[in-house]
């Protein structure tokens, strides 16, 4: 990790004024090989006290980041500001929201049934959608295949928000769809880091609320929604649990780490939070989840791991790791959260810990 970090550099970026003009400059902590960089820029006007002048006119943070990002970590957050996505609004049929509600849909999947709902209804614009035949509707799911080249997942999603109102709302049979085929998904094996890199990952995050986030998830194997809906008294530090509202609005406990909850005391010392466990910005307003994915990101690319990381990850780790170590499968189940256990049982084909022990044929040959 340390022959990693040497090989790349830390750039951070500010907005400032020079010789009347405004300019971005760039702050790159006396390193030789950015240095060197900067001299070959043509962009670059300057370079003074260890810091090098881009005009703000001739500067474009994506063709910056092409350049110098292969050489060292760049920090942007003084330069660029995130304007929020107008909210799109959605015109759906009476009862549609309204029933989503009463039957207590968690608010992920309304806000996932509203946006496939309406793009439904936009592709079949001008014409009245309780008219439609089930024809019509594979065309648009065949459409979506074919030419928006959905997953599999989100097919069968996007089904279910047109059964809903088909089923649901307007009351109809369930073979109104009996034409619409569902697509199988391919069942992989989760993916998991091994415990050394999931030592590393936790070793290059410097910000306490960061590592405690990573931490928990990893620590108790919750899903990254489960992780931003947690309050401060979902943890349980005398009985050494946190209480998790899972998927279904199902209620579970999984484990409390006592190195968590240090650092958790210590994070709440600092970060006072006043809803949320984990709060972005604004006081009261939950941490956001591309914000999450980012952070698991960033410290994965520190840490020198080459493969894609991702939040799940470490939900698969968890489990993978407490199977290695000799844990059962139906405790791993309860922790998960898991309805059948045969979708706990998966781990049993990714751990190493009996397959390490056996012995290879090839190996044998001589005895033989």
């Amino acid at each position: 990790m340390d022959k990693v970090r040497k090989q790349r550099g830390n750039i951070v970026l500010h907005k400032d004024r020079r010789g009347g003009e405004e300019c971005i400059r760039v702050d790159y902590s006396d390193c030789q090989a950015i240095a060197l960089l900067l001299v070959q820029d043509t962009d670059v006007v300057a370079i003074e006290d260890g810091s090098g002048y881009i005009p703000a006119a001739a500067f474009r943070l994506p063709d910056f980041y092409d350049r110098y990002s292969p050489h060292a970590y760049i920090d942007y957050s003084r330069v660029y500001v995130r304007h929020p996505k107008p909210k799109r609004e959605y015109t759906l049929p009476k009862g549609y929201l309204e029933l989503l509600e009463q039957k207590r849909y968690s608010p992920s999947t309304v806000k996932t049934y509203r946006a496939y709902f309406s793009d439904f209804m936009e592709y079949h614009k001008g014409r009245n959608i309780d008219r439609l035949k089930v024809a019509d509707i594979n065309r648009y799911i065949l459409y979506l295949v074919n030419e928006k080249k959905i997953s599999v997942s989100q097919q069968n999603m996007r089904i279910n928000a047109i059964k809903f109102y088909y089923e649901q709302v307007r009351g109809g049979k369930r073979q109104y769809y009996g034409g619409i085929t569902r697509a199988k998904e391919y069942k992989s094996l989760p993916e998991v880091l091994s415990r050394n890199e999931v030592r590393r990952i936790l070793s290059c995050l410097a910000n306490r609320k960061h590592r405690c986030m990573i931490s928990l998830i990893y620590s108790a194997g919750l899903r990254r929604s489960e992780l931003l809906n947690l309050t401060p008294q979902d943890i349980m530090s005398e009985r050494m649990l946190i209480r998790i509202m899972g998927k279904g609005k199902k209620c579970r406990y999984s484990l409390l780490s006592e190195k968590v909850l240090c650092e958790l005391r210590e994070y709440f010392k600092e970060y006072r939070p006043q809803k949320w466990l984990f709060e972005g910005e604004t006081p009261g307003e939950q941490y956001s989840a591309s914000a999450l994915v980012k952070v698991l990101k960033e410290a994965a690319d520190r840490a020198g791991i080459k493969h894609r990381v991702h939040v799940h990850m470490l939900r698969h780790s968890f489990a993978t790791h407490l199977l290695e170590q000799g844990t059962d499968l139906r405790t791993i189940q309860e922790l998960l959260g898991h309805n059948d256990i045969k979708t706990t049982s998966i781990y049993l084909h990714v751990t190493s810990a009996h397959k390490s022990s056996i012995p290879n044929p090839l190996d044998s040959l001589d005895d033989s």
